[in-house]
């Protein structure tokens, strides 16, 4: 039984494709957030336009180094044999 190893965004055939509509689409969210009017802002950070998106983007990627320095030096990861 041959077993085929498909990616995030699908065949290779179409993988291109998909990963510059993915990339698109990113970046037009971040204009649209250009044309969303501010003056009701609350905060100062609030008045930076793509801020939400920088700002998410900095929180999963601190969130996985941080889950990675815990899981290796934090001794929450095991190696599988650990319990044999």
């Amino acid at each position: 039984m041959i077993r085929r190893v498909v990616g995030f965004f699908g065949d290779k055939e179409y993988a291109g494709q998909r990963r510059r509509l993915f990339y698109l689409i990113l970046v037009l969210i971040v204009v649209a957030d250009f044309l969303v009017p501010r003056e009701h802002a609350e905060f100062l950070w609030d008045r930076i336009p793509g801020w939400s998106a920088l700002y998410g983007f900095g929180s999963c990627v601190l969130l996985i180094f941080v889950s990675k320095f815990l899981g290796h030096r934090g001794g929450l990861m095991r190696r599988e044999d650990y319990y044999d």
